[in-house]
């Protein structure tokens, strides 16, 4: 859906219209009636993994686990992929 609205309307309403947006809608900005800009959710596609989580959580879909059931990073091994140890094992 679209919505178009005059800049001062957008200025006086912004936070009204940033909902739109963040619930997929596009905004029209005019000036006298003529489109001037567009404000247009970001694609997921866009987003960091960082931002990607943090919106998950925001929609209530994830969440955040406390730091002791957090699983720790992988240990880097000199001169190994995952996939040669992984070979490596199963053959021997």
């Amino acid at each position: 859906m679209q919505t178009h609205v005059g800049i001062r309307e957008a200025k006086i309403n912004l936070t009204r219209y940033l909902k739109l947006v963040k619930s997929g809608n596009e905004v029209v900005l005019t000036e006298r009636g003529r489109p001037v800009g567009k404000i247009v959710p970001i694609e997921k596609k866009d987003l960091t993994l960082d931002e990607r989580i943090k919106r998950l959580e925001d929609d209530g879909l994830l969440e955040r686990q406390p730091e002791r059931y957090r699983i720790p990073p992988p240990v880097p091994i000199p001169g190994h992929s995952a996939q040669q140890m992984l070979t490596n094992d199963r053959e021997g």
